[in-house]
């Protein structure tokens, strides 16, 4: 008896599907996308046809050949066909592509959609089937078409025209565009300080801890008022208590799953999307690609019967949240547990974290208020009628939903009981500078949020657009932890004022998304040439047309016509930009020793400096932008400093040089013919002691890669996926059973017999 064939778009979904079915369904996997558009066509037509209403050629993706194949042998052999992909856009274009390839009717295949892999959830999509939503189908190729057209015409032009340059995307640049002008707002931020007063009293030999409203700008008055607290006597005077309370947030969508998985377990949009596509294709939580804070009735019900039997009924509180978005479809949910008294998910560290705070803010979300006191104790100086401290303290009289998410006010924050004339005895005040910070640089979590507020991308793009402008090397993620800062502290003890100086970090961007000189490059470039690739009103609404589309509510045409036009003229005016003008070059100064003149500028690898013009045959010297230097700020005395690289750090135990240096990927030391990445150290600056430590380090690793060599090139090599014998042209992979060690140099050539070589790179030639 042939089955029912099911078709989802991952192997793993496809074993939790089948598991819920039964015996009289099989279910297969497209193993995501199957078809996307050709790169170029068979008559050399452009696979966009933009003068025949778009018309798209697509070409199944090579690797999926194999795939295809099976699925039409399955396809001749069910019974009958259900298309089980995602309830997305993306899903939908999946389902509507292989009803072309399988030559299966999208208006007769049966199309259905669940936001969580449950039995209940498979078998109700099962009894209400529908067909392929051409609606989503058309918006999902207008936004594909339009990212194609937008790569295809506008890449080659920034290849051409600035230096560096890789390519631009629609939705990319502008979040490009938010950390360059974010890296402005900091670099041109002018910072100031004021002196913060503190004090720490006792009473009943419990601590209360002070400050005063009130801050000085110059330490000359910082220091009058703490001398005018020499003998003085402290008393308290007003006593204020309010009540308060606290709600939870709603539960997560995609985008505050990302910002709270960021901010609490520091993990990447890229790394939060993976673990939850995986706890989703489990069957643990609902669908992750969403922008709706809904949770059903049946959700609800199981909350309110949980939160009642683990905590009571008091921290219960039925909660319906709506929607911000008007383009979310409440029909769909808010990411939650399928099961909300499972605790433990995944034996996977990473998955389970997520899993955990997921659940906790589902949790959270169904549960009481949090009930708070908040008090204010005024705290009068003998000395004085126009100052006084202020402390404040806060009491939880009823934690509710703080019990599983939020944390809890600790000890530090309660006061004692005081009563108005309690004398209070001072231990300590002092007068701390502090100083003002500049806009902080976007993390990955906040960016999303940014994003979000702008309009800009959806659910299922937020993640791709972090990740894609680091890969393409537009931004990357700080390391430092900052740089010393010294702190005039004054402090009053014993009755005598002492000043003191505190040094702390500042600047630390550890974690913090920083545009690349290549970034800041391309933004102005679009910024000045094309800028409705990077206006933030522009791509929203952009966004919003895809959604009016899905609705039936616009023509997939009439809006690619709209876009592309204006685009398409500005690309043909492209070519009589000036590309020097672009490439940002700047005169730093003249060298004191040899008269030439010192160049900031943009060269093929990023920002460069330059000795001398080049001009009468004179050959210029080079040198790598020092890190953390910019072409429009840089100094001549740090050009003159970086033109001392290479540097001879000192000689390995054995007498072999160190020199340390700046390249293309950073900063490195080298012994002999081995490079050594020395990040975050400066080149400049690296002891002798760290370079032969991250020396010792990299002898160390390859040791451990190197299991064997045979002295003609050939040798056993571990590799990333596992360990493999190269001569450097050809890789045979060892196989599992077989202990690398025991390899010896006649089975090496017999395994590299087998293999294939590896196809030489590409060589790009540019014409003169």
């Amino acid at each position: 008896m042939s089955k029912q064939l099911v078709i989802v778009e991952s192997p793993a979904k496809a074993k939790t599907i089948e598991k819920y079915l039964g015996k009289d369904f099989s279910v297969l996997s497209s193993v995501g996308h199957i078809r996307s558009i050709a790169k170029k066509t068979k008559d050399g037509t452009p696979p966009i046809d933009v003068d025949n209403d778009f018309a798209t050629t697509y070409e199944v993706d090579p690797d999926k050949k194999k795939v295809i194949t099976e699925l039409k042998k399955a396809v001749k052999a069910a019974s009958d066909v259900w298309l089980a992909t995602d309830e997305d856009r993306e899903g939908e274009a999946i389902a509507w592509h292989l009803c072309e390839v399988l030559g299966l009717d999208p208006k007769k295949t049966k199309r259905i959609v669940f936001h969580e892999i449950t039995k209940s959830a498979i078998e109700e999509a099962i009894k209400t089937p529908r067909f392929v939503d051409m609606d989503l189908v058309r918006a999902q190729q207008a936004r594909q078409i339009l990212d194609r057209l937008v790569g295809f015409e506008l890449s080659p032009v920034v290849w051409k025209k600035v230096p560096g340059g890789k390519s631009a995307g629609r939705v990319q640049s502008p979040a490009v565009r938010l950390l360059v002008e974010r890296e402005r707002e900091i670099s041109q931020f002018e910072s100031s300080f004021q002196f913060k007063i503190t004090a720490e009293f006792i009473y009943n030999n419990q601590p209360i801890k002070a400050e005063l409203p009130k801050r000085f700008a110059l330490e000359e008055d910082a220091q009058t008022f703490l001398e005018s607290l020499q003998g003085a006597t402290f008393s308290v005077g007003q006593i204020a208590t309010s009540p308060s309370s606290r709600n939870p947030a709603a539960p997560f969508t995609t985008s505050t799953l990302q910002q709270d998985a960021n901010a609490k377990l520091g993990f990447g949009s890229k790394a939060t999307m993976a673990a939850a596509q995986k706890l989703y294709q489990e069957g643990k939580i609902t669908y992750m690609r969403t922008d709706s804070v809904n949770l059903s009735s049946q959700a609800v019900a199981q909350a309110a019967e949980f939160i009642t039997s683990a905590f009571g009924k008091e921290y219960s509180q039925v909660r319906k949240f709506k929607t911000k978005s008007s383009s979310a479809q409440e029909a769909h949910e808010a990411i939650r547990p399928t099961n909300i008294a499972q605790e433990i998910a995944s034996s996977n560290t990473y998955d389970q974290k997520l899993y955990d705070l997921i659940r906790r803010r589902t949790l959270a979300s169904q549960m009481s208020p949090a009930k708070l006191e908040r008090t204010t104790v005024t705290v009068d100086i003998s000395t004085s009628d126009s100052h006084h401290f202020e402390a404040k303290g806060e009491v939880i009289l009823f934690d509710g939903f703080m019990k599983v998410y939020g944390g809890s006010k600790k000890e530090a924050d309660l006061l004692p009981a005081l009563t108005s004339g309690d004398q209070l005895a001072l231990i300590l005040a002092q007068a701390r500078q502090t100083f003002s910070r500049p806009p902080a640089r976007y993390t990955e979590g906040s960016l999303v949020k940014k994003l979000e507020e702008l309009g800009i991308g959806r659910p299922s793009t937020y993640a791709t657009i972090i990740n894609t402008v680091q890969e393409r090397g537009y931004a990357e993620k700080g390391e430092a932890e900052g740089t010393p800062r010294e702190v005039v502290v004054l402090k009053l003890e014993n009755n005598e004022v002492a000043r003191t100086i505190d040094s702390e970090k500042t600047g630390s961007d550890r974690g913090k998304l920083i545009p690349t000189p290549s970034g800041e490059l391309i933004s102005d470039f679009l910024s000045d040439h094309f800028d409705q690739i990077v206006d933030y009103d522009f791509t929203a609404n952009v966004e919003e047309f895809f959604d009016q589309i899905a609705e039936a509510k616009l023509d997939r045409t009439t809006m690619l016509k709209e876009f592309y036009k204006p685009f398409h003229q500005l690309i043909v005016e492209s070519g009589g930009i000036d590309r020097t003008a672009v490439a940002k070059a700047r005169e730093i100064g003249t060298d004191p020793k040899t008269g030439k003149t010192i160049l900031a500028r943009f060269g093929r690898f990023g920002p460069m400096l330059q000795l001398g013009t080049g001009e009468n045959e004179d050959k210029p010297q080079f040198a790598p932008m020092p890190n953390g230097k910019k072409i429009d700020t840089i100094t001549l005395e740090e050009a003159l400093h970086a033109f001392k690289l290479p540097r001879l750090v000192g000689q390995t135990d054995d007498g072999q040089d160190i020199k340390a240096n700046i390249g293309r990927f950073g900063p490195y030391i080298q012994i002999g013919k081995l490079y050594v990445s020395i990040k975050p150290h400066d080149p400049h600056e690296i002891s002798l002691e760290d370079a032969k430590n991250l020396y010792a380090q990299k002898l160390k690793a390859e040791a451990e890669k190197n299991i064997a060599d045979f002295g003609d090139g050939i040798k056993v090599l571990n590799g990333r996926y596992g360990p493999y014998v190269t001569d450097g042209k050809k890789n045979a992979k060892i196989d599992k059973k077989t202990d690398p060690k025991t390899i010896s140099h006649e089975q090496a050539k017999e395994l590299l017999a087998g293999a294939v070589a590896k196809k030489p790179r590409r060589r790009v030639s540019k014409k003169k």
